[in-house]
């Protein structure tokens, strides 16, 4: 299944009121379920070989990281916005396109603070929290894991 078949089916998804559908092919197999008014794309390759092992492929999500207090003992009031899967982290949507958060930028729940590619599937990560991006964690470009802060956040 081809990335534009994918798109498609997440608006359809979208537009109507069905919760999730599973689809299934010799490539591999795509679940994408709707959960909050946000659609989750959740993908799995079919295996290559009898010997490999199984592995899980990461969700896909297009909602926002999770956010938690900062560990550092100086940052005590900022939040972190992590990554909510494993995939290369960028700063701009396209090479041409303005950066979408800076040090400083004004952040609200919704607003697209960044993207990160997973199997070759762009996911728009939107912030959780309302305030200002303090720090940039992460190099643009760069391989990002689940659950890795991304952004310290600053609350309004």
């Amino acid at each position: 299944m081809d990335l534009k078949q994918i798109h498609d089916l997440i608006k359809v998804v979208n537009k109507s009121n069905i919760g999730e559908i599973s689809i299934e092919d010799k490539d591999g197999k795509v679940t994408i379920k709707q959960k909050e008014e946000r659609v989750t794309v959740s993908s799995v390759p079919a295996p290559t070989y009898a010997a490999a092992p199984a592995v899980g492929a990461p969700a896909v999500a297009a909602s926002a990281a999770p956010t938690a207090p900062a560990s550092a003992p100086a940052a005590d009031n900022l939040l972190t916005i992590k990554s909510p899967m494993i995939g290369t982290f960028y700063r701009r949507a396209a090479p041409d396109k303005p950066l979408m958060a800076e040090e400083g930028t004004e952040v609200a729940p919704g607003k697209v603070v960044c993207i990160i590619e997973a199997m070759k599937l762009f996911n728009e990560i939107e912030s959780e929290i309302k305030g200002t991006i303090v720090k940039i964690l992460v190099e643009d470009a760069s391989p990002v894991e689940y659950d890795q802060p991304l952004f310290l956040v600053q609350p309004a």
